[in-house]
């Protein structure tokens, strides 16, 4: 999480800097148009309801921007449009952040837990919509305490640990190192103590 927010510059790093496109991001947000961010729990305004949410989201990014509604339709959410925010279950508010961070049609997605609160058929709907996008060439960069939902969806592992990065590679690297063809026993064998 900390990671993150220091990419959407809502923290300050202790030490060194992150580039975008090339460009150092401190003093300089027009990099955020480019990222879709669905947080691990969205906080919405309360009284509001989704489709005025949605249409908030639009005005603020303007009508001639991209945009990509296919999870709002796949999550039937103009079926609620009229539901309280408040009101929300969960799993609704998953979806919503969801199709909120694929909107706009960003080159760069940062999902957070995606799949956490999420029912099996809308948890398979978002994994399908990341493996289009991954196909796509977006960079797609998720966050996640379940790794067994990350088996098909990733191509690189980073992993961090108390704020130290402890490996960086790719996915297919972590299985011939440790001989593990599923992601949670590669990362706890790779976390194992050598034995001596």
């Amino acid at each position: 999480t900390t990671l993150i927010k220091s990419i959407l510059g809502m923290v300050v790093p202790d030490s060194g800097f992150i580039m975008f496109n090339g460009k150092n991001i401190r003093h300089n947000d027009a990099y955020r148009n480019e990222i879709g961010y669905m947080p691990q729990i969205g906080r919405y305004p309360d009284n509001m309801t989704i489709g005025q949410l949605l249409s908030m989201m639009k005005d603020i990014r303007h009508s001639h921007t991209a945009q990509d509604e296919e999870l709002i339709h796949a999550f039937d959410l103009p079926s609620m449009a009229a539901k309280r925010l408040r009101t929300l279950s969960g799993g609704t508010r998953q979806k919503l952040s969801a199709s909120l961070a694929f909107l706009f049609c960003p080159s760069v997605l940062i999902l957070d837990e995606p799949t956490a609160g999420l029912d099996p058929v809308a948890s398979e709907i978002l994994k399908d919509k990341i493996r289009r996008e991954k196909e796509n060439g977006k960079l797609i960069l998720i966050t996640s305490h379940i790794l067994s939902e990350l088996d098909d969806l990733i191509t690189h592992v980073l992993y961090l640990q108390d704020g130290r990065l402890r490996y960086h590679n790719s996915w297919q690297q972590l299985k011939e190192e440790t001989r593990e063809a599923r992601l949670s026993k590669a990362i706890a064998r790779l976390m194992q103590p050598e034995r001596t």
